[in-house]
Parts: structure tokens; C-alpha cells; sequence
């Protein structure tokens, strides 16, 4: 479905990525690893069209993508959770969710996807009158992936999901993660969760300095001493 092939990407001239190259497949979940500044979110920006690579190239159903706009991407069925959350604040909590769906034309799919996104978040349908502003952290977080599923993505990207979160709602976040990929999504996940998030992955890629250094299975990629020793602290 998707295929990024040895891309190079600059920020103020400076190289970010200097060689990286992954594929998704439909219906996967596949992880990005890797430590801080090694280039994930950049990647996930790049991809979703908000920065553009100076080589290589990135590819989406068989279609080059790395020169179109975000609102275009969007449109192929890419959508992108940041890290940052980015929800508005002063609105409720359908109203969001309602803002997703903005590119799907038919109410009643509409309201499958408001119904899809209430059955896998409860918790949001107990505050779907709520002012979004006043939710917690974990309930935010839901929020701006129920918000990116209303739109039925093909591909949903989401850049580190269980940031700032306690313990029990990391677990409940990527187990949320790992339901979505049972139920059909495709998803490309960048987590700091390495252990967690590699142990739900089907397959996953360790980035570093802006280069892809290696790849495999996500239970390969467990029990390789490289990774335990980067990461793991094993």
C-alpha cells in the first residue's frame, strides 16, 4: 500500500532523513523505533505531505505522492495523528469528531464512523457533549484518533500516541492500536513504547541518525540483542 524508497529529507538546508526506505501493507500494523531526533516524526510529516523530500520517493497505492499537497493526501485516504494532539479545544467532543469526517459526503457514513469510533473509545461517547478542552490527557489522545478515523482512512499514521500518558492508559492506548489492526486498518505507528509497540507490530523498522538500520518482524525484532541493548536496557 504504501512505499517510501530511500528518501532524503532537509530542514533549513541541514539533512533530517538521509536515507530511509519502509513499506506498509494492507492491513498491517507496522512500528518505527528509534531514539530521540532520529527522524520518525519527520518521516510521518513527509509521508502526510506537510514536508517534501529533496530525493527519493514515496509511493501510495501504486501512485508517487511525495510532491502533493496534504489536503490531496488526505483525500487518497492518508490521515496523520501528530503528537501533539492539535484539538480544538473550545468545541465538544462530536463537534471534533464531526470536523474529521469533513471529505465524507454521506451522512449515514458519517454515522457509521461516529458509531465506529463510540464503540472502540466508550469512554468519548459518555463525553460526546463535553467540551473537548476539559478532557484528560488519555481521553484527548482518544479523541484525535477517533477525530482521524471518521474520515475511514486507508492508512492511518499515528506519531506517538502514549506520549505523556500513565502506565494503564499507555496499555490501553496501544491495545486500542492493536484492536484497530484486528478490525482491518492499516496503521504506521512511531512509538517510544519500543517493547510494547514492537510486541503488537507485525513488522516493524529501527531508524537512527535518519536512516533505516534495520527491519523485521516485530517478535525478531525483540529478541535481537542490537535492539535490547539500544533500547531495552537488556
Amino acid at each position: 500500500m504504501l512505499k517510501v524508497n530511500e528518501i532524503e529529507v532537509r530542514l533549513s538546508g541541514i539533512p533530517v532523513i538521509h536515507n530511509i526506505s519502509l513499506e506498509v501493507k494492507k492491513g498491517e500494523l507496522v512500528t518505527v523505533v528509534g531514539s530521540n531526533g532520529a527522524g520518525k516524526s519527520t518521516l510521518l510529516k513527509t509521508i502526510a505531505g506537510t514536508l517534501h523530500p529533496t530525493k527519493g520517493t514515496i509511493t501510495f497505492e501504486n501512485r508517487e505522492i511525495h510532491r502533493l499537497s496534504t489536503p490531496d493526501i488526505v483525500k487518497l485516504g492518508i490521515t496523520y495523528i501528530p503528537e501533539a494532539r492539535l484539538i480544538f479545544g473550545p468545541l465538544t467532543v462530536e463537534d471534533n469528531l464531526e470536523l474529521g469526517a469533513f471529505i465524507v459526503d454521506d451522512k449515514n457514513e458519517v454515522k457509521k464512523n461516529l458509531d465506529f469510533v463510540y464503540q472502540l473509545f466508550p469512554r468519548l461517547k459518555e463525553r460526546r457533549t463535553q467540551i473537548s478542552g476539559t478532557l484528560s490527557g488519555g481521553e484527548q489522545q482518544m479523541l484525535a484518533i477517533g477525530r482521524g478515523l471518521m474520515s475511514n482512512p486507508k492508512l492511518l499514521m499515528l506519531d506517538e500516541p502514549s506520549l505523556g500518558l500513565m502506565p494503564k492508559l499507555v496499555d490501553e492506548m496501544l491495545d486500542a492500536v492493536s484492536k484497530l489492526r484486528d478490525m482491518g486498518k492499516t496503521i504506521l505507528l512511531v512509538e517510544q513504547n519500543v517493547f510494547e509497540s514492537l510486541q503488537i507490530a507485525d513488522r516493524g523498522y529501527v531508524i537512527q541518525t535518519g536512516k533505516t538500520i534495520k527491519e523485521g518482524k516485530g517478535s525478531e525484532l525483540l529478541a535481537s540483542e542490537e535492539i535490547k541493548k539500544a533500547f531495552l536496557g537488556l
